[in-house]
Parts: structure tokens; sequence; C-alpha cells
């Protein structure tokens, strides 16, 4: 059975206290949420949830938001937040394209994209996590100078993203095509479950920081 389709997972996020599917109402009102003034921090596209609680573990002034698609993959996340519960992460369930109408303008801090579908056809460019129009969408909901940061093994997902970066006229910080190699940037580097595979069959790791437009 395909981790997506486990029979029963919309029922038990419906009923969950960790997430929310699409929550229109919460836009604004994530530091209410919380229950105080610290940065938030968005991972799209957050699978099973390892980097996403692993960075709200090392991070506690920091609030996390996790965004999923897939019910059964968010499901995973649930189940680690109810065995170690950490009140500076909350999960959402839906589609990525969605994402201005749950955080408002200048809300989001920094957001992360972690290992995203290459939609490898050239007619789904536009869904692609890191591509010019999703570079609009963030832009609307990060703060002035708000960062995105963006890992993948996928080089030609990644030669995509650096071309769309330019020409959505973002400023590069960082841009690695080993990440593991590079010493000072694996100091504080927090892997994903994809990252930890990939890396040790011997993928090298791309990695940028850019920063939204003033």
């Amino acid at each position: 059975m395909r981790l997506r389709n486990i029979t029963g997972s919309r029922e038990i996020i419906a009923d969950s206290k960790w997430c929310r599917e699409t929550p229109k109402d919460m836009a604004g009102k994530w530091r209410e949420h919380f229950g105080n003034d610290h940065p938030l921090y968005v991972e799209i596209g957050m699978g099973k949830g390892r980097f996403l609680m692993d960075n709200a573990a090392s991070y506690p002034d920091i609030d996390y938001v996790g965004i999923e698609k897939y019910s059964s993959v968010l499901l995973r996340g649930i189940q680690k937040l109810e065995e170690e519960p950490l009140p500076n992460v909350s999960l959402i369930r839906m589609e990525a394209e969605y994402i201005t109408d749950v955080f408002a303008k200048g809300e989001v801090d920094r957001i992360y994209l972690n290992f995203s579908d290459p939609w490898p056809k050239d007619r789904h460019a536009k869904r692609r996590l890191p591509s010019r129009e999703f570079l609009a969408r963030y832009s609307e909901i990060l703060v002035p100078g708000g960062t995105v940061e963006f890992k993948t093994d996928n080089r030609p997902l990644f030669d995509f993203a650096i071309e769309e970066v330019e020409a959505a006229g973002w400023d590069m910080e960082i841009c690695t095509y080993d990440l593991h190699a590079d010493e000072e940037l694996m100091r504080n580097n927090i892997m994903t479950e994809y990252e930890e595979k990939f890396s040790s069959i011997g993928n090298p790791i791309c990695k940028y920081v850019i920063k939204r437009p003033d």
C-alpha cells in the first residue's frame, strides 16, 4: 500500500489538535495561535516531518508550520507529535498554491523547500515549488528580507530553480551543488529523510538560500 493511501487518515487529521485543513481563518493570526511573537518558519512539503520537528526541537524560540498535501504522509507527522509534543509546531493539510490564503502579508520569516516534486514535464513547470509563480506567492507572505531555503538532489530541478531566481528578481545569498562537501554549511545542517537516503548513496545535495526582493 502506498503511504498516501492509508485508510482513515483524513478522519484522523480532522480530529487532530496538531493539524488543520487549509485554515483560511488563520491568516494574520499565527502568532496569536502560538501565543508569542517568535519568528514563523514554514516548510512546504514536509513529508513525515523529520526536518521540521528536529528544527523545532533545536530552536524552541521559533514557531514552525509544516504543510503537506498527502494525508497519509501527514499522518506520520501527527503521530510523531503525539509521541513527542512540540508546542512550537502546527501542521496543515493543503495544496501549496493556496499558501497566500492561510498566511497574511509579511507574516512568515522563512520558507523551506526540501526535495520537492520535480514535475519533470515542461508543461508542469509552474507547479514546481521553486518556480517564479511560487516565488511570487512566497514574496507576498514573507517579511522584507525573508528567505527561501531549497534543497534537492535533482540537478535539473536545481538548475531550473536557479534560473527562476534571476527571472523573479530575488537575491541569491547561498548556492552550492554539493552541500555535504561544504564544512561551513554543514555545521548547522539538519537533514531530511530524503537527504539522508540520497546522500548515503553518493548523490550530491544542492542547496540555495534566496532573499525576497524589497
